[in-house]
């Protein structure tokens, strides 16, 4: 059991393979309030998370849309798995991986509410303002010290340098943050117009 800021004692559980399963619009707003946890030698760090989006294999603005490559390998790979790429050169996002081996598909975490190893999260991300600690895809993987090193690692694994652990009490967190709102999604050009991004409403770690 681990203690955490406000949520008391957790048991951090990871969610089976079998979640990852569906298309990545099915299970990207279930993830939304389970945790999403980090191993370092320092100690464990993470939160729920308040924001997602969803990235489909026919979707222009999937990495995956023209085919495997050496970058985007882990999302034709096992479901369950973590991708993370590098964006401008030094910023990482972190993607949970969906579907079977073969199909290219995952959903960018886009935002959590860090409850565990806030101290840990604040000295790779020192911040003025609580909220802009992990209100965005690379400042959470700042603040978590996620990089392409983990791309590929099993999220499904306990003993994972990054996991997704189900959150115990669920649905008073939902009650707490939602509801669950759908919108297009952010800073992408190419199918722009989907309605593909999922947020927690009332979750001030929302990014906009």
């Amino acid at each position: 059991m681990v203690r955490a800021a406000g949520h008391g004692s957790v048991e951090l559980q990871p969610l089976p393979r079998s979640f990852y399963s569906p298309t990545a619009d099915v299970v990207a707003p279930r993830l939304l309030g389970n945790w999403l946890v980090r191993r370092t030698p320092e100690g464990l760090c993470g939160g729920p998370i308040v924001e997602v989006e969803a990235y489909l294999a026919d979707d222009p603005a999937c990495h995956a849309f023209r085919g495997e490559t050496r970058r985007n390998r882990a999302m034709f790979g096992e479901q369950g798995r973590a991708y993370v790429y590098l964006i401008y050169g030094y910023h990482f996002c972190v993607n949970a991986v969906c579907q079977p081996h073969g199909v290219g598909e995952a959903i960018l975490i886009r935002a959590i509410e860090p409850a565990l190893g806030e101290d840990l999260m604040r000295q790779w991300r020192p911040v003025k303002r609580d909220h802009e600690l992990t209100n965005g895809p690379a400042k959470l993987c700042q603040a978590m010290q996620i990089d392409r090193q983990l791309d590929g690692v099993d999220l499904c694994n306990t003993d994972s340098p990054l996991f997704i652990a189900k959150n115990e009490a669920l649905q008073e967190f939902l009650k707490r943050t939602g509801p669950v709102v759908k919108t297009t999604r952010v800073g992408i050009t190419q199918a722009a117009h989907l309605p593909l991004r999922f947020c927690l409403s009332e979750s001030r770690f929302v990014s906009r």
